[in-house]
Order: structure tokens, then sequence, then C-alpha cells
């Protein structure tokens, strides 16, 4: 993993507050319209450093490539840490003050850097798996108590291994597209059959997702302790939700139809390495996990900033609605990893897994609508007077993240999903 050199700044202009330091480097694909080719970047300050020009014109150099003049990072990352870690290093240095084969370069400099604002983000790998956990305590026994006795919240199993379900890799989405409400079975009166009607309790969960770097064979659990090994790094997630079909379809095989209409992330996969020097332990876990759970590494969890905006249509205020951390989840990365492949499951390089909503201790770092509103008795207001139990047609969701220490900044950027009407089903023809 990788130290800080604090003395380590770049010849391109970065505000302090910016998420995308030279500490950072995110990767993702951009391309400068929406159908022009598609290749990798790095996020630097408000620009996009263009990979696969610094790769054509001999500035980065790695093992097996070229792998930047492509439309996703899988190849890539499926390259191997040696080559992350080339890869990271020979990008700072091109960046730095102190190395002049770039800065000096005005020709390379316009067709290597582009302004964020100016191009378009897609999704970065593509995605062969999605996988959803359910790793915060808090989260679980809010849920837990609203919908069950209080005083058995948490099921059993819940504190034995880390609760997961596998989801629609065909529906992650890259932030800024458009979601359309679902439609499904709803049971509003439950002395009554079901109704088919458009979602009525449309919600969203904010969650990260760790991208996969290095899969497993078939039959071959990944040990725990080799687990971060097999991480590519973080994004955000937010799982949109659509309670009310989850309360009728759930029991007893668990979520379906309202978690796979849109899982979307951000654009910027933030490497392990970067967030390295953020490591903290995750919360104690009691009963001691089972041996294969049980890691060796204390400093398990991160330190990651998380809060969610709601904007509604015909606005440009912004309510903050939720402030939490990532180093709250209960579960850690590697463990999910670990009972994810325990029985010999196969995961590949690009699948993605989510940490299930984080939520904190008190009410304002609560993770979803769900336990914001308390399961719409306690409704949010908003700037401009509306009020919100669950988002409405027209509604703009936003989140962003980032860890800060030293004066070093590290951030994911946002991820932005606004609500369309669900469609118009004419059964009748």
């Amino acid at each position: 993993m990788s130290t800080v050199d604090k003395n380590l700044t770049s010849f391109i202009d970065i505000a302090k507050d910016s998420d995308f330091s030279i500490h950072n480097l995110p990767y993702g694909i951009f391309s400068e319209t929406a159908n022009e080719q598609r290749r990798a970047g790095v996020a630097i300050g408000e620009q996009v450093l263009d990979l696969s020009i610094l790769e054509s014109e001999g500035l980065l150099s790695l093992e097996g490539g070229p792998y930047f003049d492509q439309p996703t990072l899988n190849a890539f990352i499926d390259s191997g840490r040696d080559n992350w870690t080339t890869a990271r290093k020979t990008i700072q240095t091109l960046l730095s003050t102190d190395n002049k084969d770039l800065s000096d370069n005005q020709d390379l400099i316009d067709k290597a850097l582009f302004k964020q604002a100016d191009v378009t983000m897609h999704l970065p790998v593509q995605v062969p798996g999605f996988t959803d956990f359910y790793s915060s305590k808090k989260h679980a026994t809010n849920v837990g108590t609203m919908f069950r006795d209080p005083s058995n919240a948490l099921l059993p199993n819940w504190t034995e291994m880390p609760v997961g379900y596998n989801g629609r890799a065909s529906t992650v989405i890259v932030s800024g597209d458009d979601v359309v409400r679902p439609s499904g079975q709803l049971k509003p009166n439950a002395d009554e059959r079901p109704i088919f009607s458009p979602c009525k309790r449309l919600d969203f969960e904010l969650e990260t997702a760790f991208v996969v770097g290095r899969g497993n064979n078939i039959g071959q659990p990944i040990a725990v302790d080799d687990a971060i090994e097999h991480i590519f790094g973080m994004v955000l997630l937010n799982d949109w939700s659509a309670r009310d079909i989850q309360k009728w379809e759930y029991v007893p095989l668990g979520p379906f139809n309202a978690k796979t209409f849109a899982s979307e992330v951000s654009p910027w996969i933030v490497t392990m390495d970067a967030l390295a020097p953020f490591k903290t332990p995750c919360p104690t876990q009691e009963p001691k996990p089972l041996a294969y759970l049980n890691e060796k590494e204390t400093n398990n969890s991160y330190d990651i900033n998380l809060s969610v905006e709601l904007m509604p249509e015909n606005s440009d205020e912004t309510t903050v609605v939720c402030e939490t951390n990532f180093k709250y989840m209960y579960w850690s990365m590697a463990q999910q990893l670990t009972h994810h492949t325990i029985t010999g499951c196969k995961v590949e390089v690009g699948d993605m897994m989510g940490s299930g909503t984080i939520s904190g201790p008190t009410p304002d770092s609560y993770g979803s609508m769900l336990e914001i509103a308390w399961n719409a008795t306690k409704p949010v207001s908003l700037k401009g007077g509306e009020t919100r139990s669950f988002i409405e047609d027209g509604d703009t969701v936003i989140m962003k993240g980032y860890s800060e220490k030293d004066g070093i900044r590290v951030g994911f950027g946002e991820v932005r999903g606004k609500v369309l009407p669900a469609l118009n089903f004419n059964f009748d023809k």
C-alpha cells in the first residue's frame, strides 16, 4: 500500500478542498462527447488527464500494455498490482512540480488535459457481477426495529457473517443517468390481493462499493488476510430501492425487483492505495468471528466522510439530509469478499460489491429515507418549504464522499441521479 509524501505537489492548480488531489488520482472512463471514443483518464483538480495519450507518447509504459485506449478499465485492472503501482507512481511523477516532461510540453498538455466539465463520464468497468451486502449494524437494527420486535431487531445470523444478496450487474449505471420510477406489485391492504402500481416509496441507500481487482478460481476461496489484495478500489453507490415493492416480495427469498432497476455509481474509482492513509479499525465484533473471518489486520476499515443531498425539481437548492462515515460499517470489505467466496464462488475482475446502507449512530447520520423519516412518520423539511418521506418524481439525489487527514484530501466526487415518472403501462392492448 502507498505512503503519503506530504511534500508532493502538482504543477496543476488544485483547490485545497478538491477531491482530486495528486494524492488521489482516481481512474475513470471518459469521452469528449457522449458518442466519441471512450478511453481511460485520471481526475486531477478540475481536469482529466488522458492516459491513452501518455501511453501513446511513451510516458506511461506498462508490462503487457497498451491498456488505456479502451472503453473500460478491466484490462488494466486485470494486469495486476505491479502495473497498478507503476502506473500510480508514474502519473504522480508526471504531474508533480519537480518533473518537466509534461509541465514544459504545452503541445502535450493541450492534447492530454481536459476540463471535467467538458467531458462525458461513463461506467468505468464492465461489471460481470453485482453483490450487495447488509453490513451496517445501525441500519439493520433500525430496519428490524421498524418491521419486527425491537428487542429482536437483528436476526441471529447477522453478527455471525456478512449477509448479502446477488443483484443485477445489468442495471449498474453511472452518475448522471436518470432513474425511471419502477412499477410492480404492491400490497397496500393486508386483507386484499396485491395491486400493480408505480412505486410509492422510492428510496435511496447511501453505500460504497468495492471493485474486484483480482479474481479466484472456482472452488478456491479467498483467505481473509489476502482479500484486500483482490480489491482494486472503491466507488460511491446509490442503491436505489422500492420499499413498498420490497415489503411484499422479500419473503421468503429476499430482495428481487425492488432492487434490480438501478444501482448508480460514481464515475471515478478511488484506489485502495490512495485510501491507505485513512485506514481505521472496524467497530468491535461480538461474538468474535469464526476463524475464516478473523482478520489479523486491525485497521481494516476506512475513515470516509459521506453525505446525501436532496434537490427538488425546479430548484437549485439542495438540502443535506444525511452525514455519516464509512467507519461505522460492522463487517469489513475483506470479510465480505472472503465470506462471498468461502463456498468456492468465483469472483471476477470488475465485479462490484456494495457495502449495504451506511448508517451512523444518530438520526442525521442514517443512510436511507426509510430511516431518516422513520417509515414516513417523521417527514424531512427541505429548503424552500417542501417535505419528504420518500423520493418524489423530479427529485435529484446527490451523494458525496471524501477522506481528509493532515491536510491531505482524497475524495470520490459525487454520484447524482434524477428520478423520472414511471412508465405508463396499458395492459388492455
